[in-house]
């Protein structure tokens, strides 16, 4: 690993999620070098319902808790904040406050005359460049964030423009969020996610099954993943509703009103489940679903259950998103329910163990090791000043 003995400070949501990118990335970092991980995003306009109450009582644990160990070289912080992010008055006690404890934090963490980086997952965060002394400043580019519900598309835009201004290194992660920022940077390089290949190629020796699977028909549809305002609950359900005879079983936290869905008889609902027993439930999958709405979101998603899937050795059924499209060899794609529904009647037939093991085998390049190998790659080599930039060597990657 080309990056050692740093100490990252990585601005990200939440580290008491289901794994992302940005923790696999930043796990792997750790090995190396110390990390900060602070649990911090500023611009989404938080609603009056269970779900932002529950979240707010989560970040104000966290807050309490102070710096909290994650393991020997990774620490977590959640900064305390004033409510009120719309009033400019607050916005800016805020950027202070946040400042303040994250510098904080670094004394207690940085070994002597140790280089520091500022790696942002968030794209609202342009008031912490040049606070901490760093060395680089990485923005990594997951998401088209404007496109979120409950964020201020146009501040959200605003804030990642000045961010990207004052970039060295910019992370993406499919081909859309690429051509945004090949836009707003001179240099663009395209590092599409991972995947953990170990831990769901299990799943292909695993035949002990889930006491919660035990009564529910075999030939089972899946889903993995928060279901949120990019899960198109209508589609699933008028696929649900053709397929009677097919058990579709959800995994995940369920943060949106899934209506009749629900109410089928076929449908499963578990709720979310840690990520170590994944395999365990993705083992007695016939097929893996990413049944995502089609607007400017899923658009420039790259979703990372595609991989999980795969590595699996599970075939897919997804709608029409660009970055399944390069997976079609694996995936099936359709939009209409129709269409969706007589894509996974097929996939289901195509489960031979040696097509199984093909598409595990597929993925075994793909680890999330050879991604961040490849950005600690690009993030640590000298690059030439582009005319009309700053004094910092600026490199822009995509990834997804």
């Amino acid at each position: 690993m080309p990056l050692r003995d740093r100490l990252i400070i990585c601005i990200a949501s939440s580290w008491d999620i289901d794994p992302t990118s940005k923790h696999q990335v930043m796990r792997i970092l750790s090995q190396h070098n110390e990390v900060l991980w602070v649990n911090y995003h500023g611009s989404r306009r938080p609603s009056l319902n269970r779900k932002d109450a529950l979240s707010a009582i989560g970040a104000l644990r966290r807050v309490a808790s102070g710096l909290k160990p994650i393991h020997e070289r990774m620490s977590q912080l959640t900064p305390l904040v004033i409510p009120g992010a719309r009033d400019a008055r607050v916005r800016r006690l805020n950027e202070r406050l946040v400042v303040a404890q994250i510098k904080r934090a670094v004394r207690s963490m940085r070994k002597p005359n140790q280089p520091v980086q500022l790696w942002t997952f968030a794209p609202d965060v342009d008031f912490l460049a040049g606070r901490f002394g760093e060395e680089r400043l990485i923005y990594y580019c997951v998401d088209d964030f404007a496109a979120f519900e409950g964020f201020d598309a146009k501040a959200i835009e605003a804030a990642e423009n000045r961010l990207m201004e004052r970039a060295d290194v910019v992370l993406a992660t499919s081909r859309p969020l690429m051509q945004k920022c090949e836009r707003l940077h001179p240099n663009a390089h395209l590092v599409r996610h991972g995947v953990d290949h170990g831990h769901f190629a299990s799943a292909l020796e695993i035949s002990e099954l889930p006491s919660e699977l035990r009564d529910i028909s075999r030939r089972i549809a899946g889903f993995v993943g928060l279901i949120d305002h990019w899960f198109d609950s209508h589609l699933m359900h008028d696929v649900a509703t053709r397929l009677s005879d097919i058990s579709f079983v959800l995994i995940g936290d369920v943060r949106v009103e899934l209506g009749p869905l629900a109410d089928l008889p076929n449908v499963h609902l578990l709720g979310r489940k840690p990520y170590a027993e994944l395999p365990n439930y993705l083992a007695h999958f016939d097929v893996g679903l990413i049944p995502f709405v089609r607007n400017q979101l899923t658009e420039s998603v790259n979703p990372i259950k595609l991989r999980e899937y795969l590595a699996a050795g599970l075939p897919v059924v997804s709608t029409n998103l660009p970055e399944v499209r390069r997976y079609s060899e694996y995936a099936q794609l359709a939009d209409a329910p129709q269409a969706f529904a007589q894509s996974i009647s097929a996939a289901i037939y195509t489960n031979h163990p040696a097509t199984c093991n093909q598409r595990s085998n597929a993925m075994a390049a793909e680890s999330w090791q050879s991604v961040t190998k490849r950005i600690c790659e690009i993030v640590t080599s000298p690059t030439e000043l582009t005319s009309g930039q700053s004094n910092a060597p600026q490199i822009c990657l995509v990834s997804q």
